[in-house]
């Protein structure tokens, strides 16, 4: 495998006055770079198939040259060829601060373009939305990284803290060539780092009770992406056979999609749920052993989304692998299921997972990552929220545990504590979390704008 470093030149750190004020002021240009960048990003076809099958390396070197020119020294870093990463440091104003992570990925999932009502690559501004793969997973965050940093650079501003930028490849996949590369093999790179911000949080959600929300992301669910292989005897499919691959996998994966997980409520959660029953003004002694949590949610209407997902481990078979010829009964029939699981729940998960599949089916973890908590009560919260309340005062900030994964996984393995901040504010009908992977991703011109003046204001401050 290869491994590339390229510098470019830069003067290491975003130039200018120390101690820049908080209240900071974005300027035109900033607001007109990141619809650009949005745009721009997206016409770089940066597809991940999966199994190795993408090509970042022109989008990293699309961002390294926005950082160079904002008088930054980019390092472009490769695990495989064409899977680019690229990493810069901002230098902050108080050297005795823990620094702060910053990151988003390049890679994007496939799009069908025969689905789609413009080409998925074509980054087109339409009716004040930019279209495309990407829009809001999560090309719209690296542009505004890039846009406010550029801003920085104009304004002659520095932040307190070091601030690291990264932009990862795979993050879509495994993220073996991305984050995973750089936190096992550049972990001098994020020295000093201890909180890391990303991807997905902060956006508006309506609830259509006309209240607006906004999630910040103080946790994950661990990945458990498991597969399942049934064997049995062989044979004609005409005859008798007791010891059939394919029956004994169907009986596992049925028990385990019927499986009702038990509730398991994290701090995170807890959190969530209490502002939330509080929001809407509903009891929830969520101490009380008679507490039930799914009539809370029932209450809740369409916000019980943020947290539903959460309160539980999950499996949910998702591939089936079997036979060759219809009167041929396989000696082996394989499954694969997405289990995701709560911090603190991965025992639990595994020894659940050995009870539905029984004795005639094994299993492993095809791809396994951790679980992850960020405290909800830490200064770093506190300001993330007061940047979504000074732009939107008339939203609700609430935290929440992402039912997924992001690259914070594996920078966790450098103790770095990870948040899910990515700011837009979008109007009432628009259904962001549904273009998450779906037909016509999209984002809204001001929600950029948006984005990009809370993101500004929070790392002002942070």
């Amino acid at each position: 495998m290869a491994e590339e470093q390229l510098t470019h030149q830069g003067a290491g750190q975003v130039p200018g006055q120390a101690g820049a004020p908080a209240a900071g002021h974005v300027d035109e240009q900033a607001l007109d770079e990141v619809v650009r960048f949005t745009s721009e990003l997206i016409r770089i076809d940066t597809t991940n198939r999966g199994g190795g099958d993408c090509h970042e390396r022109p989008a990293a070197e699309y961002a390294a040259e926005r950082l160079a020119e904002a008088g930054l020294e980019p390092t472009l870093l490769e695990r495989t060829p064409g899977r680019t990463n690229v990493v810069a440091r901002i230098e902050g104003t108080d050297p005795s601060a823990d620094a702060l992570l910053l990151h988003g990925h390049l890679d994007v999932v496939p799009a069908e373009a025969a689905d789609w009502t413009v080409d998925p690559f074509s980054g087109e501004i339409r009716d004040g939305e930019v279209w495309g793969r990407g829009a809001v997973d999560m090309k719209n965050m690296d542009a505004m990284i890039l846009s406010v940093v550029r801003g920085w650079a104009r304004q002659g501003v520095r932040p307190r803290r070091d601030i690291v930028i990264a932009f990862t490849a795979d993050e879509e996949a495994s993220a073996e060539d991305g984050s995973g590369f750089l936190a096992d093999r550049h972990a001098s790179l994020f020295a000093g780092c201890t909180e890391g911000v990303s991807e997905s949080g902060a956006f508006t959600f309506h609830d259509g009770r006309g209240n607006q929300l906004y999630g910040i992301a103080a946790g994950e669910r661990g990945t458990g992406w498991l597969k399942l292989t049934a064997r049995g005897r062989a044979g004609h499919g005409s005859k008798v056979n007791h010891e059939n691959a394919l029956t004994r996998l169907a009986s596992a994966i049925t028990r385990i999609g019927e499986h009702r997980w038990p509730v398991r409520l994290t701090p995170t959660v807890r959190a969530a749920l209490t502002e939330l029953a509080a929001l809407y003004g509903e009891q929830a002694d969520l101490d009380d052993p008679a507490f039930d949590v799914d009539a809370l949610l029932e209450k809740l209407g369409p916000a019980a989304s943020l947290v539903e997902a959460t309160v539980r481990n999950s499996a949910n078979p998702t591939m089936l692998q079997a036979g060759y010829k219809i009167n041929v009964i396989p000696g082996e029939a394989v499954a694969h299921v997405d289990g995701r699981f709560l911090p603190g729940g991965e025992e639990e998960f595994a020894a659940t997972l050995d009870r539905l599949t029984g004795v005639d089916v094994d299993w492993e973890f095809h791809h396994r990552e951790v679980a992850l908590q960020a405290p909800v009560h830490s200064s770093t919260y506190a300001k993330m929220r007061a940047a979504v309340e000074e732009f939107a005062p008339e939203g609700h900030v609430v935290p929440y545990c992402m039912s997924g994964g992001t690259d914070a996984k594996q920078f966790s393995r450098l103790g770095i504590t990870g948040y899910g901040f990515t700011p837009l504010k979008t109007p009432e009908g628009f259904d962001y979390q549904k273009l998450f992977h779906g037909v016509d991703e999209r984002v809204p011109v001001d929600a950029l704008h948006f984005g990009v003046r809370v993101l500004d204001r929070y790392l002002r401050t942070a």
